[in-house]
C-alpha cells in the first residue's frame, strides 16, 4: 500500500500545480498561470469600506438610536467581523504579489463568511414578515429564576427583543432585510472577484 502511494505521488503534476499557485521556482510571483491583478485589489477595498461602513450603521441604531440588537442580529455582524479582516490580508497578498491562491482563497472564504450573514438576514427577514417561525428562545423569551414575590417585578423589567418583530422599517425593509441585500452583494463581489479570470496580454 505504501508503494501504491509513494507511486501516485510521483504522478502528481507538481510543476503545473505549482504554478497556479505562483511558486514555481525564484520568479514565481511573475509566473502565475491564475494571477491576482487590480481587479482583485480593488474588490478588497471596496467590500472593506462597506462592511465597515454597515458596521457602524448597525453600532450607531444600538448606541445612539436605543435598538438593541436581538441574538440574530449579533450573528449577521459576525460574518463581517471574519471577513473584513481576510480581506485585508488578501489586499496586502495582491499588493506584495503573494502567490494568488492566497489572495484568491481569502477572498473566496471571506464571501463565504458574509454568506453566513445572508443567509441568517433572510432566516430573520422571512421570520419578520410571517413566512416561517423564528427562533423559540431569541431575545431572551425565557424569564429568570426568581422568587415567586418578586416574579411581577422581574417580568416589568425584563426587555424582552424578538427576533421575529422588526423594531424599525426603513422603506419598508427592516435591518434583517437591509442585511440581506448588503450582504448579498458583497458575499457576490468577494466571490465573483476571487474567480474572475486575469486578463490575457
Amino acid at each position: 500500500m505504501a508503494d501504491r502511494l509513494v507511486r501516485q505521488l510521483t504522478e502528481l503534476d507538481f510543476p503545473n500545480m505549482l504554478a497556479c499557485c505562483g511558486v514555481e521556482g525564484e520568479n514565481s510571483m511573475t509566473s502565475e498561470i491564475y494571477p491576482s491583478g487590480n481587479l482583485q485589489a480593488r474588490a478588497c477595498v471596496l467590500i472593506i469600506a462597506v462592511s465597515a461602513f454597515v458596521l457602524a450603521t448597525a453600532w450607531a441604531f444600538e448606541l445612539f438610536g436605543g435598538f438593541r440588537p436581538c441574538a440574530l442580529c449579533l450573528q449577521q455582524r459576525e460574518g463581517y467581523y471574519a471577513a473584513i479582516p481576510m480581506l485585508a490580508i488578501a489586499f496586502t497578498a495582491t499588493a506584495l504579489r503573494w502567490p494568488s491562491c492566497v489572495s484568491r482563497g481569502l477572498m473566496l472564504v471571506a464571501g463565504l463568511m458574509l454568506a453566513t450573514s445572508f443567509t441568517t438576514g433572510v432566516y430573520q427577514a422571512g421570520a419578520e414578515w410571517g413566512f416561517w417561525l423564528g427562533p423559540s428562545d431569541c431575545g431572551g423569551s425565557t424569564l429568570p429564576q426568581v422568587s415567586t414575590g418578586n416574579l411581577l417585578d422581574e417580568i416589568a423589567e425584563t426587555d424582552v427583543i424578538f427576533c421575529d418583530e422588526a423594531a424599525l422599517r426603513v422603506l419598508g425593509l427592516s435591518f434583517a432585510g437591509w442585511n440581506v441585500l448588503s450582504a448579498g452583494a458583497l458575499m457576490t463581489a468577494s466571490i465573483v472577484a476571487a474567480l474572475w479570470p486575469p486578463k490575457r496580454a
